[in-house]
Protein backbone atom coordinates (compact mmCIF):
# COMPACT_ATOMS: atom_id res chain seq x y z
CA UNK A 1 0.00 0.00 0.00
CA UNK A 2 1.20 3.45 -1.27
CA UNK A 3 1.77 5.44 2.85
CA UNK A 4 0.02 8.89 1.13
CA UNK A 5 -1.00 10.34 4.50
CA UNK A 6 2.70 9.68 5.96
CA UNK A 7 4.03 11.41 2.99
CA UNK A 8 2.10 14.39 2.96
CA UNK A 9 3.15 14.61 6.50
CA UNK A 10 6.40 14.40 5.59
CA UNK A 11 6.06 17.13 2.36
CA UNK A 12 4.44 19.29 5.22
CA UNK A 13 8.32 18.80 6.89
CA UNK A 14 9.84 19.71 3.58
CA UNK A 15 7.67 22.92 3.10
CA UNK A 16 8.17 24.22 6.35
CA UNK A 17 12.26 23.77 5.64
CA UNK A 18 11.86 25.26 2.17
CA UNK A 19 9.68 28.78 3.25
CA UNK A 20 11.64 29.07 6.71
CA UNK A 21 15.18 29.18 4.02
CA UNK A 22 13.62 31.03 1.12
CA UNK A 23 11.22 33.55 2.55
CA UNK A 24 13.39 36.41 3.37
CA UNK A 25 14.43 36.71 -0.88
CA UNK A 26 10.59 37.36 -0.79
CA UNK A 27 10.88 40.25 2.02
CA UNK A 28 14.05 42.21 1.32
CA UNK A 29 12.63 45.37 0.76
CA UNK A 30 10.02 44.70 4.53
CA UNK A 31 12.51 43.04 6.52
CA UNK A 32 15.52 45.61 5.51
CA UNK A 33 13.47 48.52 6.69
CA UNK A 34 12.58 46.73 9.90
CA UNK A 35 15.64 45.60 11.15
CA UNK A 36 17.73 48.93 9.83
CA UNK A 37 19.72 47.00 7.38
CA UNK A 38 20.61 47.22 3.49
CA UNK A 39 18.79 44.68 1.58
CA UNK A 40 21.93 42.79 0.30
CA UNK A 41 22.49 41.62 3.80
CA UNK A 42 18.68 40.24 4.68
CA UNK A 43 19.76 38.33 1.45
CA UNK A 44 22.63 37.25 3.70
CA UNK A 45 20.16 35.52 6.17
CA UNK A 46 19.17 33.08 3.24
CA UNK A 47 23.20 32.20 3.30
CA UNK A 48 23.34 32.18 7.00
CA UNK A 49 20.89 29.07 7.07
CA UNK A 50 22.35 27.57 4.11
CA UNK A 51 25.60 27.69 5.17
CA UNK A 52 24.41 26.08 9.30
CA UNK A 53 22.77 23.30 7.48
CA UNK A 54 25.44 22.37 5.15
CA UNK A 55 27.99 22.57 8.51
CA UNK A 56 25.69 20.66 10.59
CA UNK A 57 23.95 18.31 8.29
CA UNK A 58 27.23 15.65 7.99
CA UNK A 59 28.39 15.39 11.51
CA UNK A 60 23.90 15.47 13.29
CA UNK A 61 23.12 13.25 10.82
CA UNK A 62 25.92 10.84 12.04
CA UNK A 63 25.39 11.62 16.19
CA UNK A 64 21.86 10.99 15.79
CA UNK A 65 21.30 7.73 13.43
CA UNK A 66 21.54 6.19 16.69
CA UNK A 67 17.82 7.57 17.64
CA UNK A 68 14.40 6.29 16.27
CA UNK A 69 14.10 8.25 13.12
CA UNK A 70 10.51 9.89 13.93
CA UNK A 71 11.85 11.10 17.26
CA UNK A 72 14.35 13.13 15.43
CA UNK A 73 11.57 14.65 12.62
CA UNK A 74 9.85 15.60 15.27
CA UNK A 75 12.66 17.05 17.59
CA UNK A 76 14.04 19.50 14.16
CA UNK A 77 10.40 20.39 13.39
CA UNK A 78 9.76 21.86 16.91
CA UNK A 79 13.33 23.53 16.58
CA UNK A 80 11.86 25.14 13.73
CA UNK A 81 8.37 26.71 15.61
CA UNK A 82 11.48 27.72 17.63
CA UNK A 83 13.35 29.20 15.75
CA UNK A 84 10.65 30.96 13.53
CA UNK A 85 8.66 31.99 16.58
CA UNK A 86 11.93 33.85 17.76
CA UNK A 87 12.58 35.40 14.35
CA UNK A 88 9.16 37.14 14.51
CA UNK A 89 10.05 39.00 17.92
CA UNK A 90 13.31 39.57 17.30
CA UNK A 91 14.33 43.47 16.34
CA UNK A 92 18.24 42.96 15.96
CA UNK A 93 19.81 42.26 12.66
CA UNK A 94 22.87 39.77 14.66
CA UNK A 95 20.18 38.21 16.65
CA UNK A 96 17.94 37.55 13.75
CA UNK A 97 21.19 36.45 11.98
CA UNK A 98 22.26 34.10 14.90
CA UNK A 99 18.69 32.95 15.06
CA UNK A 100 19.00 31.38 11.10
CA UNK A 101 22.05 30.08 11.92
CA UNK A 102 19.99 27.85 14.48
CA UNK A 103 16.98 27.34 12.24
CA UNK A 104 19.86 26.04 9.01
CA UNK A 105 21.16 23.22 11.97
CA UNK A 106 17.59 22.31 12.37
CA UNK A 107 17.19 22.38 8.41
CA UNK A 108 20.40 20.20 8.16
CA UNK A 109 19.03 17.65 10.43
CA UNK A 110 15.72 17.33 8.52
CA UNK A 111 16.37 17.08 5.01
CA UNK A 112 19.37 14.64 5.85
CA UNK A 113 16.16 12.35 6.99
CA UNK A 114 13.34 13.13 4.63
CA UNK A 115 14.28 11.07 1.51
CA UNK A 116 15.65 7.85 3.44
CA UNK A 117 12.44 7.93 5.58
CA UNK A 118 10.33 8.67 2.35
CA UNK A 119 12.19 5.49 0.35
CA UNK A 120 11.91 3.12 3.51
CA UNK A 121 7.88 3.43 4.24
CA UNK A 122 7.18 3.00 0.36
CA UNK A 123 6.96 0.00 -1.57
CA UNK A 124 10.16 -0.64 -3.39
CA UNK A 125 9.40 -0.32 -6.73
CA UNK A 126 7.62 3.31 -5.37
CA UNK A 127 10.54 4.39 -3.85
CA UNK A 128 10.72 7.46 -6.61
CA UNK A 129 7.41 8.21 -6.50
CA UNK A 130 7.31 8.17 -2.88
CA UNK A 131 9.98 10.40 -2.83
CA UNK A 132 8.54 12.76 -5.29
CA UNK A 133 5.86 13.17 -2.92
CA UNK A 134 7.44 14.15 -0.08
CA UNK A 135 9.68 16.56 -2.30
CA UNK A 136 5.91 17.98 -3.62
CA UNK A 137 6.57 20.01 -0.35
CA UNK A 138 9.21 22.05 -1.98
CA UNK A 139 6.92 22.32 -4.85
CA UNK A 140 4.39 23.65 -2.78
CA UNK A 141 6.62 25.95 -0.73
CA UNK A 142 7.67 27.84 -4.07
CA UNK A 143 3.89 27.88 -5.25
CA UNK A 144 2.21 28.90 -2.62
CA UNK A 145 4.67 29.31 0.33
CA UNK A 146 7.08 32.18 -0.52
CA UNK A 147 4.93 33.97 -3.42
CA UNK A 148 1.98 34.39 -0.21
CA UNK A 149 4.82 35.31 2.36
CA UNK A 150 5.54 38.44 -0.07
CA UNK A 151 1.89 38.90 -0.71
CA UNK A 152 1.16 38.47 2.96
CA UNK A 153 4.03 40.48 4.59
CA UNK A 154 2.37 43.96 2.68
CA UNK A 155 -1.06 43.26 4.17
CA UNK A 156 0.05 41.51 7.95
CA UNK A 157 3.92 42.55 8.02
CA UNK A 158 6.98 39.83 7.60
CA UNK A 159 7.11 39.26 11.70
CA UNK A 160 3.11 37.77 11.47
CA UNK A 161 4.74 35.42 8.40
CA UNK A 162 7.44 33.86 10.67
CA UNK A 163 5.15 34.21 13.49
CA UNK A 164 2.79 31.94 11.06
CA UNK A 165 5.68 29.38 10.18
CA UNK A 166 6.15 28.51 13.93
CA UNK A 167 2.66 27.57 14.37
CA UNK A 168 3.14 25.65 10.99
CA UNK A 169 6.27 23.65 12.17
CA UNK A 170 4.06 22.60 15.05
CA UNK A 171 1.39 20.96 13.18
CA UNK A 172 3.72 19.00 10.36
CA UNK A 173 5.26 17.73 13.98
CA UNK A 174 1.67 16.63 15.07
CA UNK A 175 1.61 15.24 11.71
CA UNK A 176 4.62 13.09 11.72
CA UNK A 177 3.85 11.81 15.18
CA UNK A 178 0.34 10.81 13.83
CA UNK A 179 1.04 9.26 10.48
CA UNK A 180 4.86 8.38 9.95
CA UNK A 181 5.52 4.82 11.34
CA UNK A 182 8.24 4.33 13.98
CA UNK A 183 11.26 3.84 12.28
CA UNK A 184 14.17 2.21 13.58
CA UNK A 185 17.61 4.02 14.14
CA UNK A 186 19.83 4.12 11.35
CA UNK A 187 22.99 1.78 11.06
CA UNK A 188 26.05 2.52 14.33
CA UNK A 189 28.18 3.30 11.43
CA UNK A 190 28.82 6.81 12.48
CA UNK A 191 32.29 7.18 11.85
CA UNK A 192 34.24 9.35 9.30
CA UNK A 193 34.95 6.47 7.81
CA UNK A 194 31.55 5.65 7.15
CA UNK A 195 30.51 8.62 4.75
CA UNK A 196 33.60 8.51 3.09
CA UNK A 197 33.04 5.14 2.16
CA UNK A 198 29.32 6.65 0.74
CA UNK A 199 31.01 9.13 -1.03
CA UNK A 200 33.17 6.74 -3.18
CA UNK A 201 30.24 4.75 -4.08
CA UNK A 202 29.91 4.79 -8.10
CA UNK A 203 27.93 7.68 -9.13
CA UNK A 204 27.78 9.54 -5.79
CA UNK A 205 30.14 12.42 -6.61
CA UNK A 206 28.45 13.21 -10.14
CA UNK A 207 25.42 13.60 -8.71
CA UNK A 208 27.13 15.59 -5.63
CA UNK A 209 28.76 18.23 -8.36
CA UNK A 210 25.54 18.77 -10.47
CA UNK A 211 23.79 19.55 -7.38
CA UNK A 212 26.38 22.42 -6.54
CA UNK A 213 26.43 23.65 -9.34
CA UNK A 214 22.73 23.74 -10.43
CA UNK A 215 21.60 25.13 -6.65
CA UNK A 216 24.24 28.05 -6.98
CA UNK A 217 23.15 28.62 -10.36
CA UNK A 218 19.97 28.54 -9.13
CA UNK A 219 20.15 30.71 -5.95
CA UNK A 220 22.36 33.58 -7.83
CA UNK A 221 19.32 34.03 -9.73
CA UNK A 222 15.94 33.64 -7.06
CA UNK A 223 17.38 35.24 -4.14
CA UNK A 224 17.97 38.80 -5.78
CA UNK A 225 15.05 38.33 -8.68
CA UNK A 226 12.98 41.61 -6.64
CA UNK A 227 16.55 44.12 -7.89
CA UNK A 228 16.52 42.19 -11.25
CA UNK A 229 13.16 42.85 -11.95
CA UNK A 230 13.22 46.55 -10.87
CA UNK A 231 16.09 46.64 -13.24
CA UNK A 232 13.91 44.84 -16.29
CA UNK A 233 10.96 47.32 -15.97
CA UNK A 234 9.22 44.50 -14.32
CA UNK A 235 8.93 44.93 -10.77
CA UNK A 236 5.71 42.40 -10.03
CA UNK A 237 8.02 40.46 -8.02
CA UNK A 238 4.97 38.32 -6.34
CA UNK A 239 3.58 37.39 -9.15
CA UNK A 240 6.82 36.70 -10.48
CA UNK A 241 7.57 33.87 -7.46
CA UNK A 242 4.02 32.73 -8.09
CA UNK A 243 4.22 32.09 -11.39
CA UNK A 244 7.65 30.10 -11.12
CA UNK A 245 6.11 28.23 -8.33
CA UNK A 246 2.98 27.22 -9.85
CA UNK A 247 5.31 26.00 -13.08
CA UNK A 248 7.00 24.03 -10.52
CA UNK A 249 3.70 21.75 -9.93
CA UNK A 250 3.98 20.80 -13.48
CA UNK A 251 7.81 19.82 -13.01
CA UNK A 252 7.51 18.21 -10.06
CA UNK A 253 4.07 16.12 -11.59
CA UNK A 254 6.31 15.36 -14.76
CA UNK A 255 9.68 14.05 -12.64
CA UNK A 256 7.49 11.51 -10.51
CA UNK A 257 5.99 9.89 -13.63
CA UNK A 258 9.26 9.57 -15.28
CA UNK A 259 11.82 9.33 -12.85
CA UNK A 260 11.91 5.65 -11.97
CA UNK A 261 11.92 5.03 -16.22
CA UNK A 262 13.69 8.11 -17.80
CA UNK A 263 15.30 9.77 -15.31
CA UNK A 264 18.73 10.42 -16.61
CA UNK A 265 17.26 12.05 -20.22
CA UNK A 266 14.58 13.96 -18.05
CA UNK A 267 17.57 15.77 -15.87
CA UNK A 268 19.50 16.69 -18.66
CA UNK A 269 16.23 18.03 -20.58
CA UNK A 270 16.00 20.39 -17.04
CA UNK A 271 19.18 21.67 -16.89
CA UNK A 272 19.19 22.73 -20.57
CA UNK A 273 15.69 24.18 -20.30
CA UNK A 274 17.50 26.39 -16.91
CA UNK A 275 19.71 27.82 -19.33
CA UNK A 276 17.34 28.31 -21.93
CA UNK A 277 15.06 30.31 -19.43
CA UNK A 278 18.01 32.70 -18.51
CA UNK A 279 18.47 33.50 -22.29
CA UNK A 280 14.71 34.53 -22.10
CA UNK A 281 14.89 36.60 -18.75
CA UNK A 282 18.29 38.71 -20.47
CA UNK A 283 15.40 39.68 -23.22
CA UNK A 284 13.26 41.66 -20.75
CA UNK A 285 9.88 41.59 -22.81
CA UNK A 286 7.08 41.11 -20.58
CA UNK A 287 5.66 37.57 -22.44
CA UNK A 288 9.04 36.47 -23.06
CA UNK A 289 10.28 37.02 -19.18
CA UNK A 290 7.32 35.57 -18.12
CA UNK A 291 7.78 32.87 -20.54
CA UNK A 292 10.99 32.56 -19.40
CA UNK A 293 9.77 32.16 -15.59
CA UNK A 294 7.70 29.47 -16.45
CA UNK A 295 10.26 27.15 -18.05
CA UNK A 296 12.78 27.90 -15.19
CA UNK A 297 10.17 26.96 -12.89
CA UNK A 298 8.95 23.35 -14.90
CA UNK A 299 13.11 22.53 -14.98
CA UNK A 300 13.83 23.58 -11.08
CA UNK A 301 10.46 21.85 -10.35
CA UNK A 302 11.87 18.43 -11.43
CA UNK A 303 15.51 19.02 -10.54
CA UNK A 304 15.27 17.99 -6.93
CA UNK A 305 13.60 14.46 -7.25
CA UNK A 306 15.51 13.76 -10.32
CA UNK A 307 18.58 14.19 -8.35
CA UNK A 308 17.43 12.82 -5.09
CA UNK A 309 16.56 9.10 -6.65
CA UNK A 310 19.53 9.14 -8.44
CA UNK A 311 21.46 9.73 -5.19
CA UNK A 312 19.10 6.95 -3.20
CA UNK A 313 19.84 4.45 -6.17
CA UNK A 314 23.49 5.08 -5.46
CA UNK A 315 23.69 4.89 -2.53
CA UNK A 316 21.13 2.11 -1.21
CA UNK A 317 18.20 2.95 0.70
CA UNK A 318 19.93 1.89 3.63
CA UNK A 319 22.76 4.17 2.98
CA UNK A 320 20.12 7.44 1.96
CA UNK A 321 20.27 9.35 5.55
CA UNK A 322 24.42 9.68 4.84
CA UNK A 323 24.32 9.92 1.19
CA UNK A 324 21.37 12.67 1.65
CA UNK A 325 23.43 14.18 4.73
CA UNK A 326 26.14 14.97 2.50
CA UNK A 327 23.21 16.29 -0.84
CA UNK A 328 22.08 18.38 1.85
CA UNK A 329 25.83 19.83 2.71
CA UNK A 330 26.19 20.06 -0.96
CA UNK A 331 22.67 21.35 -1.61
CA UNK A 332 23.05 24.15 1.05
CA UNK A 333 26.79 24.86 0.11
CA UNK A 334 24.93 25.40 -3.07
CA UNK A 335 22.31 27.68 -1.75
CA UNK A 336 25.18 30.04 0.07
CA UNK A 337 27.30 30.05 -2.86
CA UNK A 338 24.48 31.62 -5.00
CA UNK A 339 23.23 33.83 -2.92
CA UNK A 340 27.30 34.95 -1.62
CA UNK A 341 27.67 35.39 -5.90
CA UNK A 342 24.58 36.79 -6.79
CA UNK A 343 25.62 39.52 -3.94
CA UNK A 344 28.86 40.04 -5.71
CA UNK A 345 27.38 40.09 -9.23
CA UNK A 346 24.86 42.68 -7.93
CA UNK A 347 27.12 45.00 -6.41
CA UNK A 348 29.87 44.35 -9.22
CA UNK A 349 27.90 44.82 -12.58
CA UNK A 350 24.50 45.21 -11.45
CA UNK A 351 21.32 42.99 -12.05
CA UNK A 352 21.61 42.48 -15.63
CA UNK A 353 24.37 39.84 -15.80
CA UNK A 354 22.57 37.74 -12.63
CA UNK A 355 21.03 35.46 -15.84
CA UNK A 356 24.10 35.11 -17.44
CA UNK A 357 26.20 33.79 -14.31
CA UNK A 358 23.13 31.26 -13.68
CA UNK A 359 23.33 30.03 -17.24
CA UNK A 360 27.24 29.44 -17.16
CA UNK A 361 26.94 27.75 -14.18
CA UNK A 362 24.33 25.14 -14.95
CA UNK A 363 26.38 24.62 -18.25
CA UNK A 364 28.87 23.77 -16.02
CA UNK A 365 26.34 21.44 -14.31
CA UNK A 366 25.09 20.20 -17.89
CA UNK A 367 28.47 19.09 -18.77
CA UNK A 368 29.54 17.38 -15.65
CA UNK A 369 26.47 15.26 -15.89
CA UNK A 370 26.89 14.65 -19.41
CA UNK A 371 31.12 12.99 -18.96
CA UNK A 372 30.81 11.39 -15.21
CA UNK A 373 31.77 8.00 -15.92
CA UNK A 374 29.55 6.16 -13.42
CA UNK A 375 25.97 6.11 -13.46
CA UNK A 376 24.06 4.94 -10.20
CA UNK A 377 21.58 1.33 -10.71
CA UNK A 378 17.87 2.13 -10.65
CA UNK A 379 17.94 5.00 -12.70
CA UNK A 380 16.43 6.02 -15.95
CA UNK A 381 15.82 2.65 -16.55
CA UNK A 382 18.96 0.64 -15.29
CA UNK A 383 19.28 -2.54 -12.56
CA UNK A 384 18.30 -1.72 -9.11
CA UNK A 385 21.42 -2.62 -6.37
CA UNK A 386 20.67 -4.90 -4.42
CA UNK A 387 21.18 -4.16 -1.11
CA UNK A 388 19.61 -6.73 0.70
CA UNK A 389 22.27 -6.85 3.64
CA UNK A 390 22.19 -3.25 4.34
CA UNK A 391 18.39 -3.45 4.35
CA UNK A 392 18.33 -5.94 7.11
CA UNK A 393 19.55 -3.05 9.54
CA UNK A 394 16.36 -0.89 8.91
Amino acid sequence: MFPLLALLALATAAFTDVVTDLLPAGLLPAMSASLHVPEARIGLLVSAFAIASAVAAIPVTAVLRRLPRRAVLIAALSGFALCDAATAASSSYPVTFVIRLAAGVMGGTLWSLLAGCAARIAPPRLRGRAIAVMLGGITVALCLGVPAGAALAAIIGWRACFAALSGLALVAAAWVRWRVPWLAAGSRATSRGAVLTVARLPGIRPVLAVTLLLLTGHQVMYTYIAPYLAWAGFGRTGLVLMVFGIATVGGVWGAGVLVDRRGRRILVLALVLVIAAMVALELRAAPVLLGGVVVWGLAYGAAPTLLQTQLTAASGAASADLATALQTTVYNVGIAAGSLAGDLVLQATGPGFLPWTTAVLLAAALAVHNHCGHLPPQFGGVSVRNNSSAASKW
